[in-house]
C-alpha cells in the first residue's frame, strides 16, 4: 500500500468558523488520477475539527447554534483557569467533533453525497492559519 500525503493552509476567522474545503480535498486527490484509495483529511491543532455537512447557511447556523448550546463560550473551563487564554469550550468542541474525517475514493471520485462537503472547524478565539492533511492510501 502507498501512501501520498498532501497539505493546504487556510487563513480562519475563529470563533466557531466553518469553512467547505471540499474543493482543496479534491484538487488534492484528484492530481492523482486514482480510481481507489482511502482518503483522510485531518487538521493540526486541538481548537480546530474537519467533517462532513450540507454546506448551506442555514445548517452552518444550526451546527453554530448546536455548539453553543453544547460548549457555551460564557461558561467557566478548568482549561481556562490554568491557561488564561479563554479558549477552553474552543478545545472542548474540537475534541467532540474531531480532527479527522476518512473517505473512500471510488472510480475515481470521493464518496461524498450531492449535498455533503468537508469542512474546517476553527472554534478558537481568534484568527489562525490552519494546515490540513490529506493523506491517501491506495
Amino acid at each position: 500500500m502507498a501512501v501520498i500525503n498532501e497539505k493546504f493552509t487556510i487563513n480562519t476567522e475563529g470563533n466557531t468558523d466553518i469553512i467547505d474545503i471540499t474543493k482543496h480535498v479534491q484538487n488534492c486527490v484528484y492530481q492523482h488520477a486514482l480510481k481507489d484509495a482511502l482518503v483522510v483529511v485531518s487538521i493540526q491543532g486541538s481548537t480546530s475539527a474537519v467533517t462532513t455537512i450540507e454546506y448551506e447557511n442555514g445548517l452552518v447556523q444550526d451546527l453554530k447554534d448546536a455548539l453553543e448550546r453544547i460548549a457555551p463560550t460564557g461558561m467557566d473551563y478548568h482549561h481556562d483557569e490554568i491557561w488564561h487564554d479563554g479558549n477552553g469550550y474552543a478545545h472542548v468542541r474540537a475534541a467532540m467533533v474531531g480532527s479527522s474525517v476518512s473517505i473512500a475514493l471510488v472510480d475515481g471520485l470521493l464518496n461524498l453525497g450531492t449535498w455533503q462537503q468537508v469542512v474546517l472547524i476553527d472554534f478558537d478565539n481568534k484568527p489562525r492559519s490552519r494546515n490540513v492533511i490529506v493523506q491517501i492510501l491506495h
